[in-house]
C-alpha cells in the first residue's frame, strides 16, 4: 500500500534533496562553530549562515539580515518575542515591585485560535503576576477573528499583540493587513506566528507592519527539526529585554550580554548544521518562487473543498449531501484558508479515524486537540477529542489531495461503529 504524507502542518515531508546534501557537507567538511573561530572552517560556517539570513530576509522582505535571530524551534522565537516585550516594562524588572493596581502591568492581546506556543507564555506572565490579557473571540463557523474587536481590547497599558496567520485547526487566515494596521497606528508591536504559512503563503512584513515574525524552520520552510527563527524590525529590539544570556564568540572580554543584533539574543552554539540545512529549504522556495507555490497551495485547497462539498453524486448517485456523518471546519472556500482541514466523522473518535485512514489507505494525518485548546473550544471540539486533520506541502499533488477525498468519502459510505452525535 502507498504511504501518503499529509502532516505537514506538523513538519515538512520529503525535504528538497539540497537541504540534506548541506547538511552532509557541514558534517563531513566544515565541522566547526560559526564565530568561535578564525580558521577557514569557521569562518566559512559563518559566512553561510549569515546567508541564510539573507535569504530569509529576502522571503518575508525584511529591512535587515541582522535582525533574523535563529532560535531552537518556533516556540523558542515566540517566548523570546512575548517575554522581550513583557518584561522590558515589566514593574517588577524596574523595581517598582507588584502594583497594587493590576490595570498598570503590560497587557496583552491574542485570540482565540493561537497556538499553545503563545497561549502558555501568557498565562505564565498573568499567573506570575507579571502581565494581563485580553483573549479575542474567534467566529465559530470561519475561525476568523474581527480586527475592531482587537481595536476595543486596546488599553493605554497594552504592550503586545499577537496573532496567528493561520490556524494550525481551522486552516484559517487571519486578517493581518488589518490587524497591523491598527497595531501601527497605536505603537503597538505586532508579533505574527507565520508556522503554518511562512514558506507556502507570500509574507511582506513591511506591507504588512509586522514588528516580530515567528516561524519553526522545519515547516513550510522545509528544513530540518530543531530550527526556527524570529525577525525584529529594526528599532524594536530597543523595547525589549533579553531572558537568556550566555557565550556569542563576540565581546568574549565582557561578562555582559552584546547589545548589537544578532547576538543579544543568540546566547550559546548554533545549530549550524541545521540552520545550513535551513537555507536550503528557503532557497528552495525562493528559486520556484513563493507566489507559484501559493497557487500550488490553492490549487489543493480547492481540490479538496470540492472533494468534500460537491465531488460525489457519481459516487453515490446522490445529488444532496454525498459525506452523511461528515463534517469539517474552518472557512468553506479558497479564501482566507490555508492547506490545513479539521475534520469528523460520525462513529470515529479523532484517533480513530486517523488509525482507519492509515489502515485502509496508508494516509498518514494528525489528530487531537493540536495543541491548540482555544482553536477546538471555538469550534465546539474541545471535549470530543478533538478532530483529524490533514495538511499540504509543496509536494504533495492534487491526485494526492483527490485520493485523500475518495478515502474520506468511501468511510462515509461503509459501515461503521454507532453513529455520535459531532455537534
Amino acid at each position: 500500500m502507498r504511504r501518503l504524507y499529509l502532516d505537514h502542518a506538523a513538519t515538512s515531508f520529503p525535504k528538497p534533496p539540497a537541504v540534506h546534501q548541506a547538511m552532509a557537507h557541514y558534517a563531513a567538511n566544515l565541522g566547526a562553530s560559526p564565530g568561535r573561530g578564525a580558521y577557514d572552517e569557521a569562518r566559512e560556517a559563518g559566512r553561510l549562515m549569515h546567508v541564510c539570513r539573507e535569504r530569509l530576509t529576502q522571503l518575508i522582505n525584511g529591512e535587515d539580515p541582522t535582525h533574523i535571530v535563529f532560535t531552537l524551534n518556533c516556540s523558542d522565537a515566540l517566548n523570546t518575542a512575548i517575554k522581550g516585550i513583557a518584561l522590558h516594562r515589566s514593574p517588577h524588572r524596574s523595581g517598582v515591585g507588584r502594583p497594587t493596581d493590576a490595570s498598570a502591568l503590560p497587557h496583552l492581546i491574542t485570540t482565540a485560535l493561537d497556538h499553545n506556543s503563545v497561549l502558555r507564555p501568557y498565562n505564565k506572565l498573568v499567573a506570575d503576576g507579571l502581565a494581563t490579557q485580553t483573549v479575542i473571540p474567534c467566529d465559530p463557523h470561519t475561525g476568523l477573528v474581527d480586527p475592531n474587536d482587537i481595536q476595543a481590547a486596546i488599553t493605554p497599558h497594552t504592550q503586545l499583540i499577537a496573532v496567528i496567520h493561520g490556524s494550525n485547526v481551522t486552516g484559517t487566515l487571519q486578517p493581518l493587513a488589518d490587524i497591523g494596521r491598527i497595531a501601527r497606528n497605536h505603537d503597538i508591536p505586532f508579533l505574527v506566528d507565520a508556522a503554518q504559512t511562512l514558506g507556502h503563503h507570500p509574507l511582506d512584513v513591511q506591507a504588512l507592519n509586522i514588528d516580530l515574525l515567528a516561524a519553526p524552520g522545519h515547516k513550510g520552510l522545509l528544513g530540518p527539526l530543531g530550527t526556527g527563527f524570529l525577525y525584529i524590525r529594526p528599532g524594536i529590539e530597543h523595547r525589549m529585554t533579553t531572558f537568556k544570556e550566555g557565550g556569542t564568540g563576540s565581546k568574549s572580554e565582557s561578562d555582559h550580554q552584546p547589545t548589537f543584533m544578532p547576538d543579544r539574543f543568540e546566547p550559546g552554539s548554533h545549530n549550524a548544521i541545521g540552520i545550513l540545512g535551513l537555507s536550503e529549504g528557503v532557497k528552495y522556495i525562493l528559486d520556484h518562487g513563493i507566489d507559484t507555490l501559493w497557487q500550488h497551495q490553492q490549487t489543493l485547497i480547492k481540490t479538496m473543498i470540492d472533494g468534500l462539498e460537491g465531488g460525489w453524486a457519481g459516487y453515490t448517485g446522490d445529488t444532496e449531501s454525498t459525506m452523511p456523518g461528515f463534517q469539517y471546519f474552518g472557512p468553506k472556500g479558497v479564501a482566507h484558508r490555508c492547506g490545513v482541514f479539521s475534520f469528523r466523522l460520525e462513529g470515529f473518535t479523532p484517533t480513530e479515524l486517523s488509525q482507519k485512514l492509515e489502515a485502509d489507505f496508508g494516509i498518514l494525518s494528525r489528530s487531537g486537540i493540536h495543541c491548540a485548546p482555544g482553536a477546538h473550544q471555538t469550534i465546539g471540539t474541545h471535549s470530543k477529542g478533538g478532530t483529524t486533520r490533514l495538511s499540504f506541502g509543496p509536494y504533495t499533488t492534487p491526485q494526492d489531495v483527490k485520493y485523500a477525498t475518495d478515502a474520506l468519502a468511501q468511510l462515509c459510505h461503509a459501515p461503521r461503529p454507532e453513529m455520535t452525535s459531532i455537534g
